[in-house]
């Protein structure tokens, strides 16, 4: 599928973009229609028993272990606190 100057002017229109010359237009008319051959290209090759990939690298997610890392520190960071009880913080009341 081939576009030409005024295919490209309209969709530059619809998509709210300023093309400035001809120039411009002759331009974007020849890369689009590349683009266009190239995706017909691809629709042509028969993919037939290709399993689709969810991402095109076949990795795996190196996870860490679940250990805990940091002391804790709940009696330390609960003394600022205006009101606590059995290690949770009170707050008023905001919905009756």
């Amino acid at each position: 599928m081939a576009l030409d100057k005024t295919d490209v002017a309209k969709i530059a229109h619809l998509a709210r973009l300023a093309v400035d010359s001809d120039d411009a237009l002759d331009h974007y008319a020849s890369e689009l229609s590349s683009i266009l051959h190239l995706v017909e290209q691809m629709d042509g090759v028969d993919t037939t028993g290709v399993e689709p990939m969810a991402h095109p690298l076949h990795m795996t997610q190196r996870l860490r272990p679940d250990q805990v890392t940091e002391a804790e520190q709940r009696a330390h960071f609960q003394q600022t606190a205006p009101a606590t009880q059995g290690g949770l913080y009170l707050v008023p009341k905001v919905i009756e």
